[in-house]
């Protein structure tokens, strides 16, 4: 399976996820350092339009708010992370997203490879971070979880160096994938 065909898996999974979070689980903690379920909801909220724009190499206006102002009593925020979701999926799905330089936010371009593999990592992660702290155990793609471990391998320390990540947490090597993802972001499976 192609890089551009693993972004639909991840969103597939999302879209799960999100789907099944109800309303009084938003002050839930999640593994995420520092957030709740609504401070992740905002987090990604407040993020995705950006990620996305990555992948079309668009420049993204600056957002009318802080990222924790996010309101999300004023619409449907299920819905709203969804559009945000499938868009992903869309832009990312097309090979030339993986092409070229880009940026997510600032003037620093990268290889969008590079960020695209960041794009897939943390899709996945947060929706594990929203999965755990809502009660539900979602399935992966193993081709997809594959590709982000071998990913992270490389990425994960300069991750920790940016402070994204907390230290590695020690996960057998026979350990499922998702295990092995979790804990180079520095997250206990």
């Amino acid at each position: 399976m192609s890089r551009e065909q693993l972004i639909g898996k991840a969103v597939a999974t999302a879209l799960e996820v999100v789907g099944n979070i109800g309303p009084d689980r938003m002050g839930a903690p999640t593994p995420c350092a520092g957030f709740d379920v609504r401070g992740l909801v905002n987090h990604l909220l407040f993020w995705g339009p950006s990620l996305n724009a990555a992948a079309r190499d668009e420049p993204v206006p600056p957002p009318a708010a802080a990222e924790s102002d996010v309101d999300l009593t004023a619409g449907d925020w299920a819905a709203d992370l969804g559009a945000q979701l499938r868009d992903r999926a869309v832009a990312w799905g097309e090979p030339s997203a993986w092409t070229g330089t880009t940026t997510v936010a600032g003037p620093q371009r990268m290889p969008a490879e590079v960020i695209g593999a960041m794009v897939l990592g943390e899709t996945v992660v947060h929706t594990w971070d929203l999965a755990r702290a809502t009660g539900q155990a979602p399935s992966w793609d193993e081709e997809l979880l594959a590709f982000i471990h071998a990913d992270l391998v490389v990425s994960a320390p300069v991750g920790r160096d940016m402070g994204l990540y907390g230290p590695e947490v020690p996960v057998p090597s026979d350990a499922p994938l998702i295990d092995r993802v979790l804990g180079l972001t520095g997250r206990t499976p």
